[in-house]
């Protein structure tokens, strides 16, 4: 069994103590939390699950001294990322497996900065530990599925990527409503929605999908549209957003490949469903992710995932985590190393077939 780590016990943490029970070759040994009122509680009560038997604790030096075998880096790196870089970078030296979507430009770490590299590299030399970053948006929607699909095509003109969601459903009310911009007044500039920022975040996952197409991406593009609220809305989980603020955004990272836009990946989110109708829409539900291929034939996929309470923003973060925590035994099989997308593979859920989970 490999000794696991779960590093943080959010939206994405959550899941992660869920999966690493699950998984059939792993041990869930340690919680680690920030939340001094954290400290003690057992991880099932945390993850939302029967008792496990693992008390949370905030004591990282302690927890990293055991030598576990793998981390997953649960934490966010959205507003703390060169403190989530030191962390990850921590925990590699300590000879660990970390698995983590906080670290966007490592998506596609062939192509990332030498400042961001260079650490993990020397972490990895020193402790032989390795490194995989997939997304959360889920990162399986934006790499291994649409070049999966591409596969089914006679010919292929453009590469679509869609997530839509109602994100009043999303459980980090900071982040929709500062980051994203939802009820803020239209004058306002999301610093999720500055330009380049989204480059920055989803670039890595459009030049992951340019190599497995064997192809260059010259430059990548953005579009954005905003939208205000018709009306006042009152949400279930979030509260009210008021009429003639922020209600929906648009946005597109397009790699732009022989002077065309051939891979785009695409957010369409919502507060309201009442707000944007015009634009795309989710088959059923609060959100879906969806893989469209222009071409011959046109291919569409769309998979919707619900946890916790039939919650797609929940069962979003769910299947992210599953391919993060699905790829330990791979890693920890393999040479230590810097890892991607396209190098890990995505396997079935061997052993795990009609075992249930409280």
């Amino acid at each position: 069994m490999i000794s696991t780590v779960v590093w943080g016990t959010g939206n994405v943490g959550r899941a992660a103590i869920r999966a690493v029970d699950a998984h059939p070759a792993l041990k869930l040994t340690s919680v680690l939390v920030h939340d001094p009122a954290k400290v003690g509680k057992d991880a099932g009560e945390l993850a939302g699950v029967d008792s496990l038997g693992v008390a949370a604790t905030d004591d990282i030096e302690a927890v990293l001294a055991a030598s576990p075998r793998a981390v997953v880096y649960a934490a966010s790196g959205d507003v703390r990322f060169d403190d989530a870089l030191a962390d990850i970078v921590r925990a590699v030296r300590a000879g660990a497996v970390v698995v983590t979507p906080a670290l966007y430009p490592l998506y596609d770490q062939r192509n990332a900065p030498e400042e961001l590299r260079n650490p993990v590299l020397a972490a990895i030399k020193d402790g032989g530990g390795s490194l995989f970053v997939s997304g959360v948006d889920p990162g399986w929607g934006n790499d291994v599925l649409p070049l999966l699909i591409s596969g089914l095509g006679t010919d292929v003109d453009v590469v679509r990527c869609q997530e839509i969601f109602d994100y009043s459903t999303y459980e980090q009310p900071d982040s929709v409503r500062y980051l994203v911009g939802m009820g803020q007044p239209m004058e306002y500039d999301p610093p999720m929605l500055m330009t380049g920022v989204p480059s920055m975040v989803w670039g890595g996952q459009v030049r992951l999908i340019a190599r497995g197409l064997g192809v260059e991406v010259a430059e990548l593009r953005e579009t954005l549209d905003r939208r205000p609220l018709d009306e006042t809305v009152t949400t279930r989980t979030m509260g009210e957003f008021e009429k003639g603020t922020q209600g929906a955004v648009r946005f597109e990272v397009q790699g732009i490949v022989d002077g065309e836009p051939r891979i785009v990946i695409e957010h369409v989110t919502r507060i309201h469903p009442s707000c944007a109708p015009d634009w795309p829409t989710p088959p059923s539900g609060d959100g879906a992710h969806r893989v469209i291929i222009e071409g011959r034939p046109r291919i569409e996929v769309t998979v919707e995932a619900t946890d916790e309470g039939e919650n797609r923003s929940a069962g979003g973060n769910a299947t992210a985590v599953g391919r993060l925590v699905g790829a330990i035994d791979w890693l920890a099989a393999a040479e230590p190393g810097l890892y991607d997308a396209l190098d890990v593979p995505l396997r079935p859920a061997a052993g795990k077939l009609g075992r249930s989970r409280s």
